[in-house]
């Protein structure tokens, strides 16, 4: 839908629309004067049909009437004198000589005796007793023929004369050339198809009737228009496709010397990376020398920018040498430090000095491990791994321990996590008074430390130092009022976490915030 959306407000659909308006009024006005010229040519064409139906009607007519006089002369004759072979073969050259083809004549009497007519046997339609019936012609749609019947004047004796299908279409052919058309002649509720071509079916038609000069028959031409084909119809909407046209070859100008260019363009420019000098020429070839030196202008921008890119990471690589430097000394001063209390505790002689400078010692050894795999982990800048921190400390712990706990267990149980250094240190503090508060409350036990992510919290983790040497007790509680009390709840506001401690399992537990 957004997709959609975008390519509905696109400027080249918008430029089309605009066109496609702009160009409606011409277009509407070509369509209307086709429209009159087809209109025009209908007009012209019922014209002449109703031309052609008029002259079928009138011709057919006279051939009825001229050989109706004829079958009335010959019957009134044999009616008056009897049979003449003589007369009958008159009648046949008269008949013949309208080139009838498959026409038929017969004459008869009162009692069904033929006293004249044609070799061929009489098509059937007619049978005896409607021979003297009133109506002059009929239409047989069974034997597809037409009869034309003259009765004497004493009503004696009737001539009937037979005309098919193929001597009707001669006789109604019309004089002009008109294609796809259709012959039929009606009486009542009889009808004689007399022509249909094979390509009538279907389509659009207009019929026209005349009436002959026997009361009771039409004669209906039905003109079929010619098939709707693809010239056809593209004759017809010759101004409307025109319209279009023009419209979708404006459309197609102005997309491709212009909103083309513009969007490949932009394609280009947001596909950018800090560093890369842009060539946007280079794909996109356009008469436009606007968009040319606009694309000219981006290229100079990105050259430019790439050689302050370069300058700021020459800029920063020193800056890391001198950081990389600054930690590098940071850590050989600590390790002086470490190296001079060491040297000072070994000369002391008193009990209380000697566990003075070692207290001393340990805490500069957790910041010494904290700056150490501080340094390891600044070229990755993933920040200080929790797991190294934590077993190195304890090795450290353990190794500075008084000799009654040298034998202090530590079990370390952590996820793989990474702290920044303003955590690390705090943590490293904490880690370091709670080993050694358990050290001197009961230095044959051990502890156990844990660092897991909090549930649902990715950013979050829990440190939980457990052992029974923490327990609740009056000798503990005297050693946390005296020092560690306060110095555990200075950790833990730099930690910014409240440090919970369950006195009845010995476990300490704060949050401390973790590297993503």
């Amino acid at each position: 839908m957004r997709r959609l959306n975008a390519v509905i407000q696109s400027t080249g659909v918008k430029m089309f629309l605009i066109l496609t308006l702009a160009l409606l009024p011409l277009g509407l006005i070509a369509l209307v004067a086709s429209l009159q010229a087809i209109r025009t040519t209908d007009l012209e064409k019922e014209a002449l049909l109703r031309v052609a139906v008029t002259q079928s009607a009138r011709k057919l007519s006279a051939d009825l009437a001229s050989d109706r006089m004829a079958l009335m002369l010959t019957a009134n004759t044999f009616a008056a004198t009897g049979p003449d072979a003589s007369m009958c073969e008159r009648l046949a050259v008269f008949l013949s000589s309208h080139d009838r083809g498959g026409g038929r004549y017969y004459i008869y009497d009162r009692g069904g005796r033929r006293l004249c007519g044609a070799s061929a046997p009489e098509p059937e339609g007619v049978p005896p007793a409607q021979r003297f019936a009133r109506e002059s012609a009929q239409l047989l749609p069974r034997s597809q023929y037409l009869v034309s019947r003259a009765v004497s004047n004493d009503g004696r004796v009737v001539a009937l004369a037979y005309y098919s299908r193929a001597l009707l279409e001669a006789i109604t052919s019309p004089a002009g050339a008109l294609q796809n058309r259709q012959i039929t002649l009606h009486q009542g509720g009889r009808q004689l198809l007399i022509t249909r071509p094979a390509a009538l079916s279907g389509g659009r038609s207009t019929a026209l009737s005349a009436r002959l000069d026997p009361a009771g028959i039409t004669l209906t031409m039905i003109l079929r228009d010619p098939p709707v084909t693809l010239a056809r119809m593209l004759s017809l909407f010759l101004p409307l496709v025109m319209w279009f046209a023009a419209a979708a070859i404006g459309w197609f100008v102005v997309n491709r010397l212009l909103i083309r260019p513009l969007v490949l363009l932009r394609r280009t420019v947001a596909a950018y990376q800090p560093g890369e000098v842009l060539e946007p020429m280079r794909r996109i070839r356009t008469p436009a020398q606007e968009i040319v030196a606009l694309g000219n202008t981006f290229r100079e921008i990105s050259e430019d920018v790439a050689t302050h890119e370069a300058e700021m990471a020459e800029g920063l690589e020193t800056q890391r040498k001198l950081t990389r430097e600054v930690h590098h000394r940071v850590k050989n001063n600590l390790q002086i430090i470490a190296s001079l209390i060491n040297l000072h505790a070994r000369s002391a002689h008193d009990a209380e000095a000697v566990e003075a400078y070692a207290t001393i010692q340990r805490r500069v050894d957790a910041l010494s491990v904290v700056h150490r795999n501080h340094y390891a982990e600044l070229e990755e800048n993933h920040g200080v791994g929790v797991r190294s921190l934590i077993s190195e400390l304890s090795a450290s712990l353990r190794g500075t321990a008084p000799a009654e706990a040298r034998r202090f267990g530590i079990q370390i149980e952590s996820d793989n996590l990474h702290i920044s250094q303003d955590v690390a240190v705090p943590v490293a503090f904490l880690l370091t008074e709670l080993v050694e508060l358990a050290m001197l409350s009961d230095p044959r036990t051990a502890m156990r430390i844990a660092v897991q992510l909090e549930e649902g919290r990715h950013e979050r983790a829990i440190l939980h130092i457990a052992s029974p040497a923490l327990r609740g007790s009056p000798e503990m509680t005297g050693r946390l009022e005296e020092r560690y009390g306060r110095v555990l709840t200075g950790l833990s506001r730099q930690l910014r976490a409240p440090l919970e401690h369950d006195p009845e399992t010995g476990d300490y537990a704060i949050a401390i915030t973790v590297l993503p």
